[in-house]
């Protein structure tokens, strides 16, 4: 961490590094570093989902107790589910059953703590219970440390009440954002507004990423470095870019002027040799998709032949279960697993540590590699997440986000591979490449990334079908290129179609950056006032609890979450089947935890409908986990009917929505 400890004052470190070489550890190492030398007295560490954070807990929490066993019960774990870490309930032993309650609060937005629940029965007392940000010494943004998702830091550049407690909470930290490049062109404008107040209060921040591209690392530094200089730009002309990978980026301001330190090192991992194949999607299939999922099935079989682990990527839930109905039929069941985030809290908790049991690093608390095992999963498993698959297969989606889920493949040390997958491989299909005219692609694929960058990342990969890359080596060349602007990356016969999708492309992120700006915390052109005078111009109105706030800076997708319940003649029971009472009231300790784990959140298609016709049940009032959570009751070979879709859910399958056409975003996949 030569970088950190030669830096002249509190700036901005960007880490580009490989997968699975150790960022995060070189993140908390150069956090110690930074905090010693700046006086910082904690640290936020922001990832990309809750599903991230868990795993980032644990290991901050070992992090501190090597450096002081007192500190690791200073850490508070700041995600909306994290009621359902054990790690975290253990830390609540001994607190009521209302542990927010215990360490008292504010209310988001409640300025008289009434609330504003629609389920609130009249007359009763409304709990106070505490924004995320504020729970006490071990919990709390205002915590010395705090492992999250990088939306705690995004709500801080929000234009909403509280936010000045929520700036206060990263003051005086140092802070970590891994996983950067995952924020799209709406959410990087509020990364970019947190920047500009980070880099004025001197904050030290670093920063994380595989496949960062160039025009993104300048406009963060751009962005810190004009909040230190309560400027509204800042110009990066002179920012070095860095020669090598892996490197680091250090950008701070002293007197008024930038000073720039770019480092390269090298890689301690040898290149893998990528075999890059083209599985082409079949373009007569049916709805389902019979015919590609047999034709994967095929592929899978032969290069599982004599045994290996391969990890399929699809990039939607309908898309993920039909694949997996297929390969458990050619397979079977035990060797088969699926991933997705329409299981419900327990079912994708319980998954995860299995996939993470038979396919994470070998020794230790692992189990033993299974013989031959097909893990189908959506994006979930893309980034931050410790697998090693002998094969890949993946849906075709943009360059930097290829290379992560290429990640998942050969990422460990002292696996013995059969002779068939000795080899890494890659197959990409979910297009169909068409010769000298652009190629098809999934619809669905388009709906989430857009069309502009998959042709161009199309390109690259029907370039190198039978070839290979060499990976990590090749990873900034491969991103830039698709990133860049230039017409060559396509072939001849795509770049009328090429333009014209970029055309289309450079409005919608326009229209998106654009639609961010009623939100952020500071208007265009003020950025260099030298008071708050006008902040308060016009908050956002109404109440915005946490699940509110997501969508404001994750592109204003909302999504509802349900409870799952049984039901039938005689009142409700669990989604496992116990007893909960002619209203739901039967709520032990444990079938508290019974009944929250069957927490599941529907598509975003599916909203609008939910928050219309359901509510929680009668007998959970009173409960201040339960009161203000809806249920969906589930009868026996009945579908639930929310709005015009057929609901239900299956253990192995997860939530099964028929009835519409598949949703288009990322969110909850």
């Amino acid at each position: 961490m030569g970088v950190a400890r030669r830096m002249p004052g509190p700036g901005l470190l960007i880490v580009e590094a490989p997968m699975g070489e150790g960022k995060t550890k070189a993140a908390l190492v150069a956090a110690e570093v930074l905090a010693a030398r700046f006086g910082a007295d904690g640290v936020f560490v922001g990832m990309p989902t809750q599903a991230t954070s868990d795993p980032m807990f644990s290991h901050v929490r070992a992090w501190l107790t090597r450096i002081d066993p007192g500190l690791a019960g200073q850490v508070a774990l700041l995600h909306g589910k994290r009621m359902f870490n054990k790690e975290w309930q253990a830390l609540l032993d001994g607190v009521e059953a209302d542990p927010d309650g215990f360490f008292a609060g504010i209310d988001e937005d409640d300025l008289y703590g009434m609330g504003d629940s629609p389920f609130q029965q009249g007359g009763a007392a409304e709990r106070q219970a505490p924004a995320d940000w504020f729970l006490g010494r071990k919990r709390g943004l205002l915590s010395p440390f705090v492992v999250g998702t990088i939306d705690q830091l995004l709500f801080a550049a929000t234009r909403t009440k509280h936010v000045m407690l929520r700036a206060a909470g990263l003051m005086g930290k140092v802070v970590v954002l891994d996983e950067v490049h995952a924020a799209d062109v709406y959410m990087s404008q509020f990364l970019l507004e947190g920047l500009r107040w980070l880099g004025q209060a001197r904050v030290p921040v670093v920063l994380l990423s595989a496949t960062l591209p160039p025009g993104q690392r300048r406009d963060l530094v751009s962005a810190y470095l004009a909040g230190a200089a309560s400027a509204e730009e800042f110009d990066t002309g002179a920012l070095p870019r860095p020669r090598g990978y892996p490197s680091v980026t250090a950008a701070c301001l002293v007197e008024g002027e930038a000073v720039y330190d770019v480092h390269d090192a090298r890689q301690w991992r040898p290149d893998l040799d990528v075999l890059v194949t083209v599985l082409p999607e079949v373009l007569d299939d049916g709805p389902g998709g019979e015919s590609g999922a047999v034709a994967l099935a095929d592929l899978l079989g032969d290069r599982l032949a004599q045994g290996g682990c391969a990890l399929v990527i699809r990039n939607t839930v309908s898309r993920a279960q039909h694949t997996y109905r297929v390969l458990c039929e050619r397979f079977g069941e035990v060797q088969v697993r699926l991933l997705h985030g329409r299981m419900t809290a327990h079912d994708r908790a319980e998954g995860t540590q299995e996939c993470l049991q038979a396919l994470g690093p070998p020794g230790g608390n692992a189990a033993r590699r299974p013989e031959r095992l097909i893990l189908v999963a959506t994006q979930l498993a893309e980034q931050s997440f410790d697998v090693d698959a002998d094969v890949l297969v993946t849906d075709l989606t943009t360059i930097d986000l290829l290379l992560q889920r290429l990640g998942r493949m050969h990422r460990h040390d002292g696996v013995t591979r059969p002779a068939r997958v000795h080899r890494p491989e890659v197959i990409v299909t979910g297009f169909a490449p068409r010769g000298e005219t652009a190629p098809w692609i999934l619809p669905e694929s388009e709906g989430i990334y857009g069309r502009y960058l998959l042709l161009r990342t199309a390109a690259l990969v029907d370039a190198a079908d039978g070839g290979g890359w060499s990976v990590p080596s090749e990873v900034p060349h491969l991103v830039e290129r698709v990133y860049g602007g230039s017409s060559e990356v396509v072939p001849v016969g795509w770049r009328a179609e090429e333009q014209q999708a970029r055309q289309d492309w450079a409005a919608q992120q326009e229209e998106r950056a654009r639609s961010a700006e009623h939100f952020l915390l500071t208007r265009a052109g003020e950025h260099a006032k030298a008071t708050l005078d006008g902040l308060h111009y016009g908050a956002a109105p109404g109440s915005l609890a946490e699940h509110k706030l997501e969508a404001v800076v994750r592109d204003g997708q909302r999504s509802a979450e349900v409870i799952l319940v049984r039901q039938d003649q005689r009142g409700y029971r669990t989604l496992a089947g116990r007893w909960l009472g002619v209203n739901g009231e039967v709520l032990a300790d444990e079938v508290v935890e019974e009944v929250l784990g069957a927490t599941v959140r529907l598509p975003s298609k599916l909203t609008e409908a939910a928050e219309r016709a359901l509510a929680p049940l009668d007998g959970w009032a009173g409960h201040p986990w339960l009161r203000h959570s809806r249920a969906l009751p589930l009868q026996a070979d009945v579908p639930a009917m929310v709005g015009q879709y057929q609901v239900r859910y299956e253990e192995k399958l997860g939530l099964i929505v028929d009835g519409g056409s598949e949703g288009l975003s990322r969110r909850g996949t």
